[in-house]
């Protein structure tokens, strides 16, 4: 990563900290949503003033929030609970259109599909400066659950403000809307103390001309517990030089575990800011465009700039999602 983007620089002084305050475990995904999961309700009013706000003019400017750098200790490892898995839900038959490159350490993604439509940026108001992350749409009860990174929902202690997710964006343009956030929701172990490890984020977007988000855009699977070295996917919109935040950008390869700092998923990838919340996917069908959501961008060493790190999904990213379609 080249340098450090202006809104980042205050977040190196809480990643100092991140790593040496323990977060407490979960309770195992079996026993259900844990009742101190963070959650941000949001008004209609503030709905409305959100979608209103993010013109594309100011989508353009959003300054990318950057990927996590880290200092400290290894922190908790996720707990662990039964390999679950989600299937995708789409509205329709979507066709991939070629075959990409595997591995892949980061370009542009031509290969269509569904991620094409479930995958978009994520756009909010940090520290009174307007900023962007990555996000996808999955597959709920609610129909209206998006997954991203949870710095990318709250940090240095405050919710961010104006949330709006915008599937498949480009250019500038929003295709399927701006889907404001009715309630955002992040790890208990997030929440409290920032933790690396639980670096994992959740919004519930209100309808938008009388329709819910993934029968719109489709939603992509899940997958919880699923062990480390895999071979995966991972999707987002970079922001940071040498990217703009106007294209879909996609690494892939074979995935290690952290042996340094985190318990994280580790893959080589070039990706910059404005990419955290980005979807990792485990059994990616090119020919669909379909996965199961794994991980998410979370953060690099500044000494491995071309190596992305994501979140171990156990019990605490199931009860996430269960709290969060479940709302």
């Amino acid at each position: 990563m080249r340098g450090i983007p202006r809104i980042s620089r205050s977040l190196l002084v809480g990643v100092t900290a991140l790593l040496t305050a323990a977060g407490a475990l979960a309770v195992p995904a079996s026993a259900g949503p844990r009742s101190d999961t963070g959650v941000r309700p949001v008004t209609q009013a503030a709905q409305e003033r959100a979608a209103a706000f993010w013109t594309p003019a100011r989508m353009r400017a959003a300054e990318p929030l950057d990927l996590l750098p880290v200092t400290g200790h290894r922190g908790p490892a996720p707990a662990k609970g039964a390999r679950t898995t989600v299937p995708a839900t789409l509205p329709g038959t979507t066709a991939g259109t070629g075959i990409q490159a595997f591995p892949h350490g980061g370009g542009a993604w031509t290969g269509g599909g569904a991620v094409v439509s479930t995958a978009g940026r994520v756009f909010f108001t940090y520290q009174g400066r307007t900023a962007s992350c990555s996000g996808n749409a999955v597959t709920s009860a609610n129909k209206s659950t998006v997954i991203t990174a949870g710095h990318c929902v709250r940090m240095g202690g405050a919710w961010h403000t104006n949330w709006v997710f915008v599937p498949g964006y480009h250019d500038g343009q929003s295709p399927y809307g701006r889907w404001a956030a009715a309630r955002t929701l992040s790890t208990p172990q997030w929440t409290a103390s920032e933790d690396i490890n639980h670096d994992i984020g959740a919004a519930v977007v209100a309808p938008l001309n009388g329709q819910s988000l993934t029968d719109v855009v489709g939603g992509q699977g899940l997958a919880f517990n699923t062990g480390y070295n895999l071979r995966m996917y991972a999707f987002g919109f970079p922001a940071a030089s040498p990217y703009d935040g106007e294209k879909f950008i996609y690494c892939s390869g074979s995935t290690s575990r952290d042996f340094l700092l985190s318990n994280d998923h580790g893959m080589t990838c070039n990706m910059t800011g404005g990419s955290s919340g980005g979807p990792w996917f485990t059994q990616f069908d090119e020919s669909t465009g379909t996965g199961l959501l794994s991980s998410v961008n979370s953060f690099k060493y500044n000494f491995l700039p071309n190596r992305m790190y994501g979140p171990y999904f156990g019990a605490e990213a199931q009860n996430l999602y269960q709290a969060a379609q479940s709302s």
